[in-house]
């Protein structure tokens, strides 16, 4: 069986879960926010090692083939550029059509804010980075062990031999791994599915959150369904541009219940492969780039969520100057969320508005009960951006060897 059709199965009994068992009951819905928690933990287990040694393997061969530099910029290039758009797709969304405004309740003013850009900055750089790299949360410190490993065995290759052929076993190891990981996580994914349903029936029943939550569907219908296909077309030359939302479907559906940007990298990496038929060499260096910097969906649900609580608070229309800088603001900090791999979204809101200040410091709170949903579709519109960029790259590269459909896992 596809994998893409077990983690559509899984989804399937997780929402059925959700609606015949006792949702209501405090002690199941303790049980299964905790096995939520504990599967994504699990999940998490095989990210790191191999993420590191596909790093490893990759930056030395890409140095060793003289294609390091061209695909370092071709990933920063894209990486710039699909942030940009994103940014603009949600900031023109959100413009255009007027949502009705969120009321006002007493709960926003009574809690503190204690989050800023610095602790922001702070977190993509840990103080131990052993220990960062054994949490497994800061992929950034790990990326880089990786990078200056692989650059130097690619450097005296004869003297670093045994440290390229430790890496490249090691990395095929976790790779099979990680493949029998990305089937179990189909199963564990029900109760995953089963949280997430559970909190969206309660985000959904009020209706104070429908408009906002319709606006990202629509947005995601759009860029998965005009706007990438379009770029792949002319960029890539691709006549069958949407094999790549095709190959994205398992892991959209693990980012989106999941919300969390590292739990989906095993199971992207296996698509990446399997299916769009991507060498190692573009994957192992290219994918982790995407996951870290690339988090242009999140600055997308921020210019909208931040715009709604503007709009809740007056009736007055929003300055340009003010739409410039939560525009550039949300641009230019969702580069910094790569040490938050879930809720970065929601991070983002709340450094928005403490810096936006004039009363709108606790403002986010407004947004709380939604912020499951926002960081959900967040987590959506990133992977599918690291999706789309990395096959990009590798065309451009000519680090691929193009399946046919037939073929995808």
């Amino acid at each position: 069986m596809k994998v893409w059709i077990k983690y559509l199965i899984g989804v399937a009994l997780g929402v059925l879960a959700a609606f015949i068992l006792p949702a209501e009951n405090a002690a199941f819905a303790n049980a299964v926010s905790f096995l939520t928690e504990l599967f994504i933990r699990i999940g998490r287990y095989v990210v790191v090692p191999l993420l590191f040694t596909s790093a490893i393997v990759a930056v030395s061969k890409l140095r060793t083939s003289k294609l390091l530099l061209k695909t370092t910029w071709l990933t920063v290039l894209i990486i710039v550029a699909s942030s940009l758009i994103l940014t603009l797709i949600g900031l023109i969304s959100i413009l255009l059509v007027k949502l009705p405004r969120i009321p006002i309740t007493v709960d926003v003013a009574t809690e503190a804010f204690n989050l800023n850009v610095k602790g922001l900055i702070l977190s993509l750089f840990p103080y131990s980075g052993f220990g960062a790299v054994m949490e497994g949360s800061f992929l950034l410190v790990c990326l880089i062990f990786a990078f200056i490993i692989g650059w130097e065995s690619a450097s005296e290759e004869t003297t670093f031999k045994p440290v390229f052929v430790i890496s490249d076993s090691f990395s095929n190891l976790f790779y099979n791994i990680a493949a029998f990981f990305t089937e179990i996580m189909s199963i564990l994914c029900i109760a995953i599915v089963c949280y997430w349903t559970m909190d969206f029936r309660n985000v959904i029943e009020p209706g104070i959150y429908t408009p906002m939550i319709i606006m990202f569907i629509v947005d995601f219908i759009v860029v998965a369904g005009i706007i990438y296909p379009i770029i792949l077309h002319f960029v890539c030359h691709d006549p069958h541009p949407y094999k790549v939302l095709f190959a994205s479907i398992a892991p959209l559906i693990l980012s989106f219940f999941g919300g969390d940007s590292n739990l989906v990298i095993p199971l992207a990496n296996r698509h990446l492969r399997d299916s769009l038929g991507i060498r190692r060499r573009c994957r192992g260096f290219t994918y982790p780039l995407f996951a870290i910097f690339a988090r242009g969906g999140s600055a997308l649900v921020t210019t909208i969520s931040f715009i709604l609580i503007w709009r809740s608070y007056s009736s007055l229309s929003i300055p340009m100057s003010d739409i410039l800088w939560i525009f550039g603001l949300s641009f230019g900090l969702s580069f910094l969320l790569g040490g938050i791999p879930s809720g970065g979204a929601f991070v983002l809101l709340t450094i928005l508005c403490s810096k936006y200040a004039r009363g709108f410091e606790t403002s986010f709170l407004l947004l709380k009960p939604a912020s499951v949903i926002i960081c959900s579709f967040a987590a959506l519109f990133d992977t599918l951006t690291a999706m789309v960029g990395t096959y990009i790259v590798a065309v451009k590269t000519k680090n691929i060897e193009h399946h046919s459909i037939t073929h995808f896992i």
